[in-house]
C-alpha cells in the first residue's frame, strides 16, 4: 500500500508498505478514505517532536471503513464509517479514568498515532484501542464533515473548555490557522459577547469574519494589538486568551492582552522554549493552562457536528489524493495559495 513515511533528518517519503494486520485483541484495521496533513506532522518533519519516531508512517486526522476487529472489540464492526481519535489510550488507567487521554500510560497511550506508531496517511491503518480509538460517523454525516472530528475539532473544543469562557465575555484566540479557527467555532459554544481573531495573515482574518467566527480581527503587523483588545474592554483585557498560533511573540502576547485573574490556554505547539516572566507579570493573577490535547469528547463532537452546531469544512481549502500528497506538503508547509487545510482522499 501507499503510505507518507518521515524518515528522519527532515525528510518525507511516499513509498510502499505492507498493509497492516491485527496484533492485539483490541486493534482494528481502518480501510483509509480521507486524510489530512496536520502542522505537527510539519513539527516532526523538522525534529521538534523527539518522540516522534523515524520509520513510521504519518498521520493522525483521517476517516475511513472498519475492515476487520480483534476479538475484544465490541462496539464497531466491518463495514462501520467512523472517524479516528488522534490519541490511542487504553481507558482504565489513572489518567484514563480521568479524562486525561493525552497521558494514558499504556506503551501505545496518548499521541501515538502518526507519531510513534504507523498512522493513517495511507490505504490502511491499524488502530489500538479500537472502541476507545474510533468514532461512529451517522449515515448524514459526509467524510469531509467528520474529517476534524478527531483531532482539530478535538483540541478546539478542549482548548475552549480550558479557557472557561463564560456567556457575555471576551475572548482572545491567537492564531486564524486551522487549530485557531477551530478554537473560534468551540468557543462559539460558550455564547461569548465578543471572538477577536488574530494572526499576520489577512487572508484566515478574512475566513474567520466570513464564516462568523470572530466578530472582530487584528493583524499585529499594522495593529497595536494590546491597545486595541484593551480599548475593545474598557481598559480590562480579555477574560478568555486561547494561544494556537505557536509564534516567536505569541506567548507573550497571550499573557499581555489578557486581563487580571484572566485564564490563558495555551494550546499551540512551539518549536522553541519560551519565557515565563513571573516579575513583569506580577499582580495579574493569572492561570496559565498548557498541553496536548485531551480527546475524549469525540462522540459529543460528532453529535454537533450532526445537529449542525460545528462545521469545519470551511477550513477545507484544497483537495488532493495520496498519489498526489507530496505536493500538498510542499504547499501546506510553505503557506502557499492561502492554504488552510488539504482533503486527501485515499483509495
Amino acid at each position: 500500500m501507499k503510505a507518507v513515511v518521515y524518515e528522519g533528518n527532515g525528510k518525507l517519503t511516499l513509498t510502499e508498505r505492507p498493509e497492516p494486520k491485527l496484533k492485539e485483541a483490541a486493534d482494528a484495521i481502518i480501510r483509509v478514505t480521507l486524510t489530512t496533513i496536520c502542522s505537527s506532522d510539519i513539527h516532526i518533519k523538522h525534529g521538534a517532536v523527539p518522540r516522534a519516531v523515524p520509520g513510521t508512517i504519518l498521520g493522525h486526522e483521517f476517516v475511513g471503513v472498519v475492515e476487520q476487529t480483534g476479538e475484544a472489540v465490541k462496539k464497531f464492526h466491518p463495514g462501520d464509517r467512523v472517524a479516528v481519535n488522534v490519541e490511542t489510550f487504553c481507558g482504565e488507567c489513572f489518567f484514563c479514568e480521568r479524562g486525561y487521554v493525552n497521558n494514558c500510560t499504556d506503551p501505545q497511550g496518548g499521541w501515538a498515532m502518526g507519531c510513534r506508531i504507523d498512522g493513517g496517511q495511507a490505504e490502511y491503518v491499524r488502530v489500538p484501542f479500537a472502541d476507545n480509538g474510533l468514532t461512529a460517523i451517522p449515515d448524514g454525516v459526509s467524510d469531509e464533515a467528520a474529517l476534524f472530528t478527531g483531532d482539530l475539532l478535538s483540541t478546539g473544543y478542549w482548548g475552549a473548555s480550558l479557557a472557561e469562557i463564560r456567556p457575555g465575555d471576551t475572548a482572545a484566540v491567537i492564531g486564524a490557522g486551522p487549530t485557531g479557527l477551530c478554537c473560534m467555532m468551540c468557543a462559539r459554544l460558550y455564547q461569548p459577547g465578543r471572538i477577536i481573531a488574530i494572526d499576520v495573515d489577512d487572508s484566515r482574518l478574512l475566513l474567520a469574519k466570513r464564516q462568523g467566527l470572530a466578530d472582530v480581527t487584528l493583524n499585529p503587523l499594522r495593529d497595536d494589538v494590546e491597545k486595541k483588545v484593551r480599548r475593545l474592554t474598557e481598559g480590562r483585557g480579555a477574560d478568555a486568551v486561547l494561544e494556537a498560533a505557536g509564534g516567536r511573540d505569541t506567548f507573550q502576547m497571550a499573557w499581555r492582552i489578557a486581563r487580571p485573574n484572566a485564564v490563558a490556554a495555551i494550546i499551540a505547539m512551539y518549536e522553541e522554549p519560551q519565557t515565563l516572566p513571573l516579575p513583569d507579570m506580577y499582580g495579574k493573577n493569572l492561570i496559565f493552562k498548557t498541553g496536548g490535547v485531551d480527546a475524549s469528547h469525540c462522540g459529543r463532537i460528532m453529535e454537533l457536528i450532526a445537529e449542525g452546531k460545528l462545521d469545519a469544512r470551511c477550513l477545507i481549502t484544497h483537495r488532493t489524493t495520496l498519489e498526489h500528497i507530496m505536493e500538498a506538503y510542499e504547499v501546506f508547509e510553505n503557506k502557499r495559495e492561502h492554504v488552510v487545510k488539504y482533503a486527501v482522499k485515499v483509495g
